[in-house]
């Protein structure tokens, strides 16, 4: 095996050996492929084709599957290694954020279109129910005990909250306007939402469906990272490039951070200790000590990235760029970044308009 020490850094001092060879899946959108990347030699291996106009991919919990969400209401479920599509599920006339059940044994997905949320059962691959909500929404979570699905309906300014065993409504709560992305603590408890029309993001509690609190921020909020143990929210907001810190137990603003122009994503380590942020206004991944608030590298990467995932040892982080139709690998370790070395190891050409990527804990041999 060639290793990423050898391809990139012959000559720039001792790294540590490469991992075995992870692979990338990425989506294009542009051309409605799932492309395949060996993060140990660089390059594309494989290119399958799926749905139209796909804007996801979700490693099925417990299995060596991927499911390929796509906006003409396909899924296409991907075996690995094989790198093959076994089984197209349509869902209805649009698709759009799958959560699976915590043992992978089922999957939820939101058809805006036809404002239903259709229950899946991975195991036949098949459609198995589907509820029809009242208000329109515009997405849906799962919290992590697998047992309430939370469709967010912007039109109406609500979260719904649904059970996933019963299928049946178990009440609703009016929060901020336009409601969009959603985190959910990970003891099921608690979900914050962002309010798109206001310098706000809300706080509900799960089992009461209950509104605890409308938090000012101060910018309006666009994305939500939620830190591993579940003890602050990161608020992303595009147009003022700033992260807003939340204690999430309190429900207080703790500091506001200067990013990049358009913060549109971002990933942590799972020991908390580094958060990435993709800044889709000026081509650059932001790394940021979150313990000490200190930003630890800002990598120019391309013109526009939108998608950020870290392989399962977390040495490498993979960064999908639309804007150049590339996948960025960088090196990711908090040692590395903070000497001031160049993080880019290189950006591989990957298809047209790749907006997701994802790297399941799986090692070939």
């Amino acid at each position: 095996m060639i290793s990423l020490l050898v391809l990139t850094a012959a000559g720039c001092g001792h790294r540590p050996p490469a991992p075995e060879p992870y692979k990338a899946f990425v989506v294009n959108k542009g051309n409605s492929t799932l492309a395949v990347a060996d993060l140990a030699k660089l390059r594309v291996v494989a290119s399958i084709p799926v749905g139209q106009q796909p804007e996801r991919v979700r490693a099925r919990p417990n299995s060596h599957q991927l499911y390929v969400v796509s906006a003409d209401g396909r899924i296409n479920v991907v075996d690995y290694p094989e790198l093959r599509v076994v089984n197209t599920i349509e869902v209805g006339r649009s698709a759009r954020d799958l959560a699976f059940s915590p043992d992978g044994r089922r999957a939820y997905v939101l058809d805006p279109v036809d404002n239903q949320i259709v229950f899946l059962d991975c195991a036949s691959g098949r459609r198995t129910e589907t509820v029809h909500v009242r208000d329109p929404l515009t997405g849906l979570a799962l919290t992590p005990d697998g047992k309430t699905l939370i469709g967010a309906s912007r039109a109406a300014n609500l979260l719904v909250f649904i059970s996933a065993e019963t299928r049946k409504m178990l009440g609703s709560v009016e929060v901020g306007k336009a409601p969009g992305c959603m985190v959910i603590l990970p003891n099921s408890s608690k979900v914050f939402v962002v309010d798109m029309k206001e310098d706000v993001i809300s706080a509900a509690d799960v089992s009461s469906q209950q509104l605890l609190s409308n938090i000012e921020i101060g910018t309006r909020p666009t994305g939500l990272v939620l830190k591993p143990d579940g003890g602050e929210v990161f608020v992303l907001s595009a147009d003022a490039a700033t992260l807003t810190i939340v204690d999430a137990f309190h429900d207080n603003v703790e500091q506001t951070f200067p990013t990049g122009r358009d913060p549109v994503a971002g990933v942590f380590r799972r020991d908390s200790s580094v958060l990435y942020i993709a800044n889709a206004g000026d081509g650059s991944v932001l790394a940021l000590d979150v313990q000490n608030r200190t930003v630890l590298a800002t990598v120019p990467v391309g013109t526009a990235p939108q998608s950020l995932a870290l392989t399962p040892d977390e040495r490498f982080l993979a960064v999908a760029d639309p804007g150049t139709s590339s996948l960025a690998i960088l090196w990711a370790d908090p040692a590395t970044l903070s000497k001031g070395r160049s993080a880019l190891i290189t950006s591989i050409p990957i298809g047209a308009d790749p907006v997701d990527v994802t790297i399941p804990n799986w090692l070939t041999k």
